[in-house]
C-alpha cells in the first residue's frame, strides 16, 4: 500500500491529540522493552522515548515509505524495523508494553489478532491501542457505499474492504479474557471543522481512501473523486462544518 507521509501529516495535529490522549494512560512503572505498532513515520514512537526515557522502543511498520522518514530518529534507545503486524504478531519477542495509534484498522481478524498481541506481554505488561471507529465515521459510510456501486464496483473488479472492528464489548471480553486489568476503555469524538468538501475529503484520502485509489486507473481515479467529492458536500452542507470522528481508546495491564 503506498502511503504518502506527507498527505497524511497535512492533518498532523488532528492526528497527533488521540495519541497524546492514548500515552497519557501508560504508566512508567517497569518499562524497559517496548514496541510501537504501526510506526508509521515514526515521530510518535520517538516522543514515546522522550517521555519514557528509561525505556529501550522498537517501532515497526510494513510501509518502507513511512519507515524512510524514521532513519533520522533512530538512537541508542529507538530503532525501526519494516515488519507486517501479522508477522509481529506471530512472533515469539516479549513486551512490557504493546502499544499502537491508528494502525491495527488496517489488520483483518482482531478476534485473533488481539489475543495473540497481549499474549506477547511480558507480567505488568501495558497495551495501549488506540483505532478510528470507522463502522461510525460518516465519510467511512459514503466511501463504502460508493466503491459498491456501479461504475466503481466494475472498477474495482468488486474489491471491498469491510472495516475489521469489533463492538466495544467484545474488545473488553477479549482483553479480560486475556487477563488484563486496569481496563480503561472509550469511546472519543476528535472533530474536525471543515471550510469544505476538498477539506473533508483531503483528510480521508490520506488513509481509508488509499486501497481504492491505487486500484483505479487515473481516469477512473478523476470519476471517483469527484463523485465522492460530490457526496460529501451533499451530506454535510452549510460549510463551514463540524465532523465527528470518533475513535477507539484501550488500554489494560497484564497482572
Amino acid at each position: 500500500m503506498p502511503w504518502n507521509p506527507e498527505i497524511y501529516n497535512t492533518f498532523k495535529n488532528v492526528r497527533y491529540q488521540p495519541f497524546y490522549d492514548l500515552a497519557a494512560l501508560i504508566t512508567d512503572e517497569n518499562l524497559t522493552n517496548c514496541v510501537d505498532v504501526g510506526c508509521g513515520t515514526g515521530e510518535q514512537t520517538a516522543i514515546l522515548t522522550e517521555k519514557f526515557k528509561q525505556a529501550n522502543f522498537l517501532g515497526i511498520d510494513s510501509s518502507e515509505e513511512m519507515l524512510e522518514k524514521s532513519k533520522e530518529l533512530e538512537h541508542e534507545n529507538l530503532h525501526f524495523e519494516q515488519v507486517t503486524i501479522e508477522d509481529f504478531a506471530n512472533s515469539d519477542s516479549k513486551y512490557d508494553l504493546i502499544f499502537s495509534n491508528a494502525a491495527l484498522q488496517w489488520s483483518d481478524n482482531h478476534v485473533e489478532l488481539f489475543p495473540k498481541l497481549i499474549s506477547k506481554l511480558n507480567d505488568n505488561g501495558q497495551f495501549a491501542v488506540q483505532m478510528p471507529c470507522q463502522k461510525e465515521n460518516i465519510l467511512n459510510f459514503i466511501l463504502s457505499e460508493l466503491v459498491q456501486e456501479q461504475p466503481y464496483s466494475d472498477f474495482l473488479s468488486g474489491y471491498h474492504r469491510e472495516s475489521p472492528l469489533l463492538s466495544i464489548d467484545e474488545y473488553a471480553k477479549i482483553m479480560f479474557d486475556e487477563g488484563l486489568k486496569d481496563l480503561n476503555i472509550s469511546l472519543r469524538v476528535y472533530p474536525i471543522y471543515a471550510d469544505d468538501e476538498t477539506d473533508l475529503y483531503n483528510f480521508i484520502s490520506g488513509s481509508a481512501l488509499i486501497p481504492y485509489m491505487e486500484r483505479f486507473t487515473v481516469h477512473e481515479q478523476e470519476l471517483f473523486v469527484k463523485e465522492f467529492m460530490r457526496r460529501i458536500k451533499n451530506y454535510f452542507e452549510p460549510f463551514p462544518t463540524i465532523y465527528s470522528f470518533k475513535r477507539l481508546l484501550f488500554y489494560g495491564r497484564k497482572r
